[in-house]
């Protein structure tokens, strides 16, 4: 089976908005990694030396290939990502292989076959 890896990076305030369009999209299962610390254009302001940046968690899906884009794009629109700046950012890598999947590979099977 093909598969993708959906790597989102979001405040961690909308996480579980995430995790919730993408399990609506198709998606089996996330990992979420906390406390990441990125920065945009714009420099992030500090106060005494300490920084004002929010937190991001950085939320990992792994998807089956065709339902890849659709979970992408139902991400996106779930987290604002497009009209709120700051909010987050998503990209999806293709995967050689992977293992460990075997709970989960039931439902993947299913869930591509009805999308044939």
């Amino acid at each position: 089976m093909n598969l993708k890896l959906i790597m989102a990076l979001v405040k961690d305030e909308i996480t579980q908005t995430i995790i919730d369009a993408a399990r609506d999209a198709g998606a089996t299962g996330a990992t979420v990694i906390t406390s990441a610390q990125g920065e945009g254009l714009k420099k992030e302001k500090t106060f005494l030396g300490l920084d004002l940046a929010a937190q991001r968690d950085i939320v990992l899906f792994l998807v089956a290939e065709p339902k890849a884009r659709e979970i992408l794009e139902t991400i996106a629109k779930a987290g604002k990502f497009d009209e709120e700046p700051g909010s987050g950012i998503a990209c999806q890598i293709a995967l050689e292989d992977a293992v460990g999947l075997s709970t989960q590979l039931p439902t993947l099977i299913d869930e591509v076959e009805k999308e044939i």
